[in-house]
């Protein structure tokens, strides 16, 4: 083992309890949980809540502070020496309708698990360390991703996320008030606090550490995306009597206007990401043309050039490929590539070697909170692989071994970070 790492740091991050890491995260599946094996707990539920209360009685069950902000984002504070800007890790508790058990909130419970391991290495730090669990990270339910950790970091402000309107029909504004009321004994304070450093562990989501055989990945930066959302107008008729010329599909429209984005985003270096993810039919009967069609657009690049040059010809081509119906497109999120600071990525790195563990930079093609905290404070991340690179289905899975070993390398860092004046 290398000499890299403090003696407080290496202790710390011996004291990691694999067991203990897998027994809360195989608690917090139980709610929400799917027969399939997969986890529906979306932001704002009930379900949601009851995560939030569960992870509340560990917290104080340990003695640590707990606290809500505006956006109904969660922290756990384990006090440090000084009355200082703590440093933060977590992740979100939300899941996609038909999701796994470790996307978001292993990233939760590894910083939970790191502060019940300095307490176990009887490690006192300069600075607080807190774990945070944003709101609305995945926008299953709300289709305002990272709802909290952009409110937190600044980024937009809270207000912008309330009047949107629910998968159910719940108004945001809503669900929010509803949250917060459900913790009235939890302290609340405001959004923006000052924050020294932030550091999110996450399983990968993609097939690299897992086909190099490697437990860790500093990551080193964040593909921007940009999402629409197309609408088709078409006219309705009788799908028997009605004759194929003249017609305003909005379906067929839809598919022609779906064929033609796909050629413009073809690309020969296969680092452009364009999913059409949900489509919408109405009156959806099967004797009647569609009188209207909805589809979204998931588009992400690295690079903000190309972001803005393809996505800038989103509406025009799709308005061509529809004709003779007519098309509106709306940007409905918008978010610039970032890369971390090369000193957080090197601690990451130089932490994962020092504690004997196998460790390479990877970019992450998939966005994350951690791409809004960075405009607020100096920010990383840590992957560990997931089996098949399968994420946001019920069969995503993850060794505990290899979450034991992200908790590892994160409470070194946390260590590092918080004895840093």
């Amino acid at each position: 083992m290398s000499s890299k790492l403090t003696q407080e740091a290496t202790a710390a991050a011996a004291a990691v309890s694999a067991d203990r890491l897998w027994s809360t995260l195989m608690a917090m599946a139980e709610i929400g949980a799917r027969p399939d094996g997969g986890v529906c707990r979306q932001a704002l539920t009930v379900e949601d809540r009851e995560a939030r209360d569960l992870l509340i009685g560990w917290a104080r069950g340990r003695g640590y502070g707990v606290s809500v902000d505006p956006a109904a984002n969660l922290f756990v504070r384990r006090p440090g020496r000084r009355d200082v800007a703590p440093v933060l890790a977590g992740s979100h508790m939300d899941s996609q309708p038909a999701g796994g058990r470790f996307d978001g909130i292993y990233g939760v419970l590894a910083a939970f698990e790191a502060l019940v391991a300095l307490d176990e290495a009887g490690i006192e730090t300069e600075r607080p360390v807190d774990m945070v669990a944003w709101t609305n990270e995945e926008a299953g339910r709300f289709a305002c991703g990272c709802t909290g950790s952009i409110s937190w970091s600044g980024h937009a402000p809270l207000e912008d996320f309330l009047p949107v309107v629910g998968t159910d029909g719940v108004v945001l504004r809503d669900a929010l008030e509803e949250t917060l009321a459900a913790a009235p004994d939890v302290e609340r304070i405001g959004l923006g606090s000052e924050v020294h450093a932030y550091i999110e562990p996450h399983i990968e989501q993609g097939p690299v550490l897992e086909s190099k055989g490697l437990p860790i990945a500093a990551v080193t930066s964040i593909q921007g995306l940009r999402w629409f959302s197309v609408e088709v107008d078409g006219r309705a008729g009788h799908a028997g009597t009605t004759p194929m010329t003249g017609r305003k599909d909005a379906f067929q429209g839809a598919l022609r206007a779906i064929e033609a984005l796909n050629a413009l985003m073809a690309d020969d270096t296969d680092t452009v990401r364009f999913t059409v993810g949900r489509i919408e039919v109405e009156p959806n009967s099967p004797n009647t043309i569609p009188s209207l069609a909805r589809f979204t657009v998931d588009f992400r690049h690295p690079e903000e050039a190309v972001l803005t040059a393809l996505g800038d010809r989103v509406a025009d081509v799709a308005a061509e490929a529809a004709a003779p119906c007519t098309v509106q497109v709306t940007q409905t999120s918008r978010m610039a590539p970032d890369a971390f600071p090369e000193t957080m990525v090197a601690l990451i790195e130089d932490a994962a070697r020092s504690l004997d563990l196998g460790v390479i930079r990877l970019a992450s093609g998939a966005f994350h909170d951690a791409l809004f905290t960075a405009k607020a404070c100096p920010t990383a991340m840590i992957f560990v692989p997931c089996r098949d690179g399968i994420s946001h289905h019920p069969a995503e899975y993850a060794k505990p071994e290899d979450l034991a070993a992200g908790t590892r390398v994160l409470t070194a860092c946390l260590v590092e970070l918080a004895n840093r004046i």
